[in-house]
């Protein structure tokens, strides 16, 4: 999934010192997507107070507020800059089309990972006769010296796993427990997928100069102390060397972290930037169909593309990251 908001608001993020351990819920939003579409994805980044985890600035959890037998919309082509998007399903397949003309469906236990860099366009499609789609859309912000690059693809069908007693995690990108992922990052960042069986009681090891959070998507596990359900963010700060984990039930949970990001951000609709202008462009340029900088995606008419919402009238002010100490 994308961000489909039909008036998406512009959140400028600034940048900010990570405070150390803490232990802060923060609810997820539900958004729906599309608008006539009739479809909501629970949003859990950015929020108000924590516009950032690391280098995560986006997250997404899809298919969760639906029946199981509804499937998710096709996404027709649109446009994304100065981003990684990370596809993470649980189940149901997704055909991923871009203007780079790759052309290729994702299942469960599979990582998509597209760099946009200074310009790329992709759709998202569910294929016909799969199970609904439910799973994580993830994004991460690249660093100003790499906003430029050229926009890449890679999907990985084998990822690394560190496995403790009661505790199997992949490692979507970045390392963790001295596994490391194949995925391509451009800051120091850990993104893992947790199952924790049942009367699992295990200290998971974090790298200290890291901040990190966890989203329950089953189960009711213990992490650091708090008892946890699907649906919120729990903030752990940075400085920890581990964190607990229990779940007499079992439970399934996702860790991300990363370097506090040392750099301003600005977010608006699918563009990741450092300032209006940016954004601004960038919109332009897909507005006016410039394919220098947003490619055609094959397979789709040149004229299917999801238009740009207009931007704000005012620009906002910066948003800063409430959590101190």
């Amino acid at each position: 999934m994308s961000d489909l908001e039909v008036a998406p608001s512009e959140a400028v993020c600034e940048a900010a010192p990570a405070p150390g351990p803490r232990t802060d819920l923060h609810p997820a939003r539900v958004v729906p997507l599309g608008g006539v579409r009739g479809v909501s994805v629970e949003r859990v980044l950015p929020q108000r107070d924590l516009p950032t985890v690391g280098a995560w600035c986006f997250l997404d959890h899809f298919g969760s507020l639906a029946p199981a037998e509804e499937l998710p919309p096709d996404i027709d082509p649109h446009p994304n800059i100065g981003l990684q998007t990370v596809t993470w399903p649980f189940d149901g397949r997704i055909r991923h089309r871009d203007s780079l003309g790759s052309d290729v469906e994702i299942q469960p236990g599979q990582l998509n990972l597209m760099t946009s860099g200074r310009g790329i366009a992709h759709s998202e499609y569910t294929v016909p006769g799969a199970p609904a789609g439910h799973g994580l859309q993830l994004w991460i912000a690249l660093p100003g010296d790499r906003t430029g690059i050229d926009p890449h693809f890679e999907q990985h069908r084998e990822l690394p796993m560190f496995d403790l007693p009661g505790l199997r995690a992949t490692v979507l990108i970045g390392t963790l427990g001295g596994a490391t992922s194949p995925a391509v990052a451009y800051t120091p960042i850990v993104g893992a997928d947790l199952t924790l069986e049942p009367g699992a009681a295990v200290d998971l090891p974090l790298d200290p100069a890291f901040e990190h959070a966890v989203l329950v998507v089953s189960g009711e596990p213990v992490v650091a102390g708090v008892t946890l359900s699907p649906g919120p963010l729990l903030y752990l700060g940075a400085g920890r060397e581990s964190v607990s984990l229990t779940a007499p039930g079992g439970a399934h949970a996702v860790l991300i972290g990363g370097e506090p990001f040392a750099e301003d951000l600005v977010m608006w609709w699918n563009f990741v930037a450092r300032s209006h202008d940016e954004i601004e462009a960038a919109r332009t340029a897909w507005e006016q169909h410039d394919t220098t900088r947003f490619g055609d995606v094959p397979g789709h008419p040149a004229d299917r593309r999801i238009p740009a919402p207009p931007l704000p009238n005012l620009r906002l002010r910066p948003r800063k990251r409430r959590i101190t100490g």
